[in-house]
């Protein structure tokens, strides 16, 4: 069966309610069992694989869980089945030593809208890359899968484990039994899977987590959608907190594999904030480390890592690209603390290069507590990160099944012209981008990065100005180059551009 149009990144994805079902029980088996045999294959194991399933909340869960279940069982492995869980804890299962599992499988489509739910899959050395993926697809397009006479099934609250794993780590680094004791912590799970964390974690560590909100799964999303990048998410958080007086706000989106936080005084921090306040940390800790960001990241957190003792490198977007160059730098003898990525994707070294929402939100917790005593808010720690006065980004649609040459061929067009515009002073190409063209663009103080979306037809376009009135020149600027091109949808590009 070929699944290949399922692919999104390093995941599975697609509609898995109504008519429109596409990640079909039919293609779930196909995947699973196609994953047993790259497992079989990968492990060399000639005895039982053990391989972990969980989900997120969704309503298309549990048949997609039944439909993963049966692939596991008929490829003779002992499954763990973990029922509602997070993205993280499925990998954790392949370290702990009472599961021990050779792979994972988590059913779960992140923050992308509940009707849709997908497939992440898990080695022994982390999340499958994007090459893996392509082998699985293309095992299951030959009707592969692993074949066993015997399996088993283990049902149980493997949750428990993550959640013991979570709480023994803050009191090993706090050195303390109840080091949130002080602690008023509103958690918005959105309805997703990250609701244990309020009442299995930071509960038993002394905090207080009765303002949190949202936390009972709903498959639906009704309160509202589950994604720390949400304009209107993080507002029911700053609400939250503000409203109860919380010293700290945490959001996670549906399977908890990313998060971002606000201050007591209802300040948001994600994005760059939230990089640079990691940074902060680690870089206080230990000096001298490279912090691994994807391509949007600003001018002004480049400029923080450094004068904080590190060192920025950017690299791509994506969670799997940011964690394959951290792992890549390392592999080079360079110190590499931390991955992240703008979307709240954080790997840290210390807990595997793991993008976990929660142990990030842990680790913050604890640093406000000890900030706290000491009369500081967390926030003290970028107080010193410069941020434009404006920026925006924009997303063009990519008229074409063919999307990716068809842009790579845009963009190569728009580094010509920015190569003539450096000749005369007018711009300054970054050579060493990673993906796309980014360019400073000196008539507006600013920069732009343009790029094709991980996932989407999409022409994405950001932009940061240093001045009021910045994005609009440089949106001009880039509305006159692709608004060219009939196969580009610049309706937003225009509209940037004219300040409506």
């Amino acid at each position: 069966m070929d699944i290949s149009a399922l692919k999104s990144g390093t995941d599975l994805r697609g509609i898995a309610l109504g008519e429109n079902n596409v990640l079909t029980d039919e293609a779930v088996e196909a995947a699973v069992g196609a994953f047993a045999y790259f497992l079989k294959e990968k492990t060399g194991k000639g005895g039982m694989l053990k391989i972990a399933l969980g989900r997120d909340s969704r309503l298309s869960g549990e048949r997609i869980a039944l439909a993963a279940e049966n692939a596991l069982k008929k490829a003779g492995c002992e499954v763990f089945a973990a029922g509602l869980c997070s993205t993280p804890s499925m990998f954790m299962m392949t370290v702990f030593e009472e599961t021990d599992c050779d792979g994972s499988v988590m059913i779960t489509a992140s923050h992308h809208p509940s009707d849709r739910n997908g497939l992440k899959f898990f080695t022994k050395s982390g999340g499958i890359d994007s090459g893996d993926l392509d082998r699985i697809i293309a095992y299951a397009a030959e009707g592969k899968a692993a074949v066993g006479s015997a399996c088993k099934v283990n049902r149980k609250d493997y949750m428990a484990l993550y959640c013991d794993f979570l709480v023994s780590k803050a009191r090993s680094l706090s050195g303390r039994e109840y080091p949130l004791e002080n602690m008023k912590i509103t958690v918005d799970a959105g309805g997703g899977a990250g609701g244990f964390f309020a009442e299995r974690v930071l509960a038993p560590l002394g905090a207080d987590t009765s303002p949190s909100q949202y936390l009972q799964p709903d498959g639906n999303f009704s309160g509202h959608v589950p994604n720390p990048e949400s304009a209107a998410a993080m507002k029911f958080l700053t609400d939250g907190v503000v409203r109860s007086g919380s010293d700290l706000g945490i959001i996670f989106d549906a399977d908890v594999d990313r998060a971002a936080i606000a201050d007591a005084s209802g300040r948001e921090i994600n994005r760059n904030r939230l990089i640079a306040l990691v940074s902060a940390i680690l870089l206080e800790e230990k000096s001298g480390g490279t912090i691994v960001t994807d391509s949007v990241t600003s001018a002004g957190l480049g400029k923080f890592i450094t004068e904080h003792g590190g060192v920025h490198r950017r690299f791509k977007r994506g969670y799997r690209n940011v964690i394959n160059e951290a792992l890549r730098l390392q592999a080079l003898g360079r110190d590499v603390p931390a991955a992240i990525e703008t979307s709240g994707h954080a790997a840290l070294k210390e807990n595997y290069f793991l993008d976990d929402g929660a142990y990030l939100s842990l680790r913050l917790a604890l640093k406000a507590a000890m900030m706290k005593e000491e009369g500081k808010n967390l926030t003290d720690l970028i107080s010193d990160l410069e941020e434009p006065a404006e920026s925006a980004e924009i997303r063009l649609a990519i008229k074409t099944d063919d999307f990716r040459p068809v842009s790579a061929q845009i963009l190569a067009q728009l580094e010509s012209v920015c190569c003539e515009l450096e000749k005369s002073g007018r711009c300054f190409l970054h050579k060493d981008s990673a993906e796309g063209v980014r360019a400073d663009m000196k008539f507006a103080n600013g920069f732009f990065l343009a790029r094709t979306s991980v996932h989407d037809p999409v022409a994405v376009i950001n932009i940061e100005s240093n001045e009021f009135g910045g994005v609009k020149k440089i949106a001009g600027f880039l509305y006159a180059f692709f608004g060219q091109f009939s196969v580009l949808d610049c309706a937003s590009l225009e509209a940037a551009a004219n300040n409506i």
